[in-house]
């Protein structure tokens, strides 16, 4: 949701909105919806930790509930944001409140598939499953969504309109396509991470101190990105630019290569889209 687009909060400014679970994810989904413009009165949270409850009031300023059955029966719009192996718990205890209220149903449970969403929540529900990543706590998150076959316009404009909040946006045309999703940007922040890690330890190991170590390869790989983000150039092209011929960077990504790093990264994704399928299985 671009809080600059009026049009954005819009599309949830008339929808209750409710969060079963209130962990750093959730808590992200609804500061940006609050960032955009939608009123906390019009969202909850139900959580069974007393202190968190209470974190997430005083923060947000939005009504939380240790009761998920409740919540749901109340909102337009439901997220499960609960860990994936209390999902079933959780939606047992909304099911067997019954009631004929249907929300839209979003899913951020990792690995969950929508055939098992729709029948831990029974009936006809409209669910939309969605894999953000964790630079949504800052508000640059990359969330890929999927929805079943009940969602309708109106309710996939207001699935992206929450995960426009904390970053991008991508539709998926198959709910398949969310392992590899899951294996590319759901755990590529930790790629990234690890990357940082061996620039940092590099860095010291040629003589940096380490505060400035940490800082010019942390702002190197910030600028990197944004720089991919903004210029229309493919990243090839980026790094083709930037390496002389005989210089310096050539010397490294020739030593990249003889690794085989671009091999390596390939063989990681893959094997993360090989577990993410076995968790869903």
């Amino acid at each position: 949701m671009d809080p600059t687009n009026p049009k954005s909060s819009e599309t949830l400014a008339n929808r209750r909105i409710g969060f079963v679970g209130g962990g750093a994810m959730a808590t992200a989904l609804a500061g940006g919806l609050c960032a955009a413009g939608v009123s906390a009165r019009n969202i909850q949270a139900s959580e069974p930790d007393e202190a968190r409850r209470r974190e997430l009031s005083e923060a947000l300023g939005i009504e939380t509930l240790d009761d998920n059955a409740t919540l749901a029966a109340s909102c337009d719009l439901v997220v499960i944001a609960v860990k994936p192996n209390v999902v079933g718990d959780a939606l047992a205890n909304i099911r067997a409140a019954g009631g004929s209220h249907s929300p839209l149903w979003i899913s951020i449970a990792a690995g969950i598939p929508l055939e098992k969403l729709e029948a831990a929540i029974g009936g006809h529900p409209r669910i939309v499953r969605a894999m953000p990543n964790t630079p949504a706590l800052v508000g640059a998150g990359a969330t890929a969504i999927s929805a079943n076959a009940r969602v309708d316009t109106r309710d996939r404009a207001a699935a992206r309109a929450l995960f426009e909040g904390v970053g991008t946006v991508w539709e998926a045309p198959s709910e398949s396509m969310l392992d590899a999703v899951t294996a590319l940007s759901g755990s590529g922040p930790a790629y990234v991470f690890l990357l940082l890690e061996a620039l940092v330890n590099a860095g010291i190991a040629e003589g940096l101190p380490a505060e400035a170590a940490s800082q010019l390869a942390t702002q190197t790989v910030f600028g990197a990105a944004k720089l991919a983000l903004e210029d229309p150039r493919t990243p090839k092209a980026l790094r083709e630019q930037v390496t002389s011929p005989g210089g310096t960077t050539q010397a490294a990504l020739t030593r990249l290569f003889e690794r085989d790093l671009p091999d390596i990264v390939a063989d990681a994704v893959r094997a993360a889209t090989r577990r993410s399928r076995e968790l869903g299985a």
